[in-house]
């Protein structure tokens, strides 16, 4: 028996969400539709320029263990925040969601992460980053008796900026690998891929990571390839498992041989889609833990990612449980 179904590790941030238009990113030098990593003065100046805004918890691993919480699931989280105002928020709110959470607070500055989050008119949301507590993530924060407890253990692979994060994922995935549990990551997103892409082979071809969720554009930069069958073969020789969205074409899951084609939910409208790619990662993570099939974890995760771009905020407002049992997948 586990305690819980998923653990997720990542970048403890609480987001700032406002809309602009493109020429507000192009005056602003802000690459649309990336994270884009930034400094103090850097945070202090965005959000001096920033319209009517938003403040909700996120970060993507937290984004997800919220998204698995809202399914049902027990989830619990691992992250690095500061003893500050922004902190509580975050402790608030990914407890409300039913997450457990217990990582220690920093007493001290860097404070806690924020990300000034712009999204343009066609729903494309551009992500500025000042990581701050995040960076003092370490192996100190990872509860040996959490991550044994847990069906699988998931990390973002943003959390490959921080170096000290690097060595608190691989204690994880001895301890996970040790006591018969499965270690999962997402790419994140390209140009994050570009900057690592050979240490997250590494991590894939090793063995130290199972599972692996992307996007088409990550799995291509992964194998800088320009052929998404080829890339899809690729996943499913580097690793046990691999999830990859394909926006409104719904998704696709390889495992050796087997290929799992799903299409997305009908949309009325995308809002924004900070976190369409996490409440994925919950749906199907979620479906996986219970012993569901392929199929129904992509529908699962499809179904996830369809109500979260629908709304401002990259936390399910309603209860995926409820939709989830309205659509017969649970």
């Amino acid at each position: 028996m586990t305690k819980y179904d998923v653990l997720t590790i990542g970048n403890a941030i609480v987001d700032i969400i406002a809309r602009c238009d493109d020429s507000f990113l192009a005056d602003n030098g802000i690459i649309k539709g990336a994270m884009n990593l930034i400094d103090a003065d850097r945070a202090e100046l965005l959000y001096s320029r920033m319209g009517p805004a938003v403040e909700a918890s996120g970060g993507s691993a937290g984004n997800t263990a919220a998204g698995v919480a809202s399914l049902g699931g027990r989830a619990a989280y691992f992250g690095k925040i500061a003893s500050d105002q922004l902190g509580e928020i975050f402790t608030h709110d990914i407890r409300a969601q039913g997450v457990y959470f217990e990582t220690k607070p920093l007493e001290s500055l860097p404070p806690t992460a924020r990300s000034m989050i712009f999204v343009t008119e066609d729903g494309e949301r551009s992500m500025n980053t000042y990581l701050g507590a995040c960076v003092e993530l370490g192996p100190e924060d990872v509860e040996e008796d959490v991550v044994a407890q847990s069906k699988v253990t998931y990390f973002e692979g943003y959390l490959w900026d921080p170096p000290r994060a690097k060595d608190a994922i691989r204690a994880a995935a001895r301890i996970a690998h040790a006591n018969g549990r499965e270690m999962a990551m997402t790419l994140s997103d390209s140009f994050c891929v570009h900057r690592y892409r050979g240490e997250f082979l590494d991590l894939m071809r090793s063995g130290t990571v199972d599972i692996v969720f992307a996007n088409r554009q990550e799995a291509l930069a992964l194998y800088e390839t320009e052929d998404f069958d080829a890339a899809l073969n690729a996943l499913a020789k580097d690793c046990k498992l691999a999830a990859v969205t394909l926006s409104e074409e719904g998704s696709v899951v390889v495992r050796g041989d087997e290929r799992v084609r799903v299409r997305a939910n009908a949309i009325e409208q995308v809002v924004d889609t900070t976190g369409a790619g996490d409440l994925y990662a919950a749906g199907f993570l979620h479906g996986y833990t219970s012993g569901r099939s392929l199929e129904i974890c992509s529908k699962l995760g499809n179904l996830a990612a369809g109500i979260v771009i629908g709304q401002i905020g990259p936390r399910p407002m309603i209860s995926l449980a409820t939709a989830a049992k309205e659509a017969g997948l649970v």
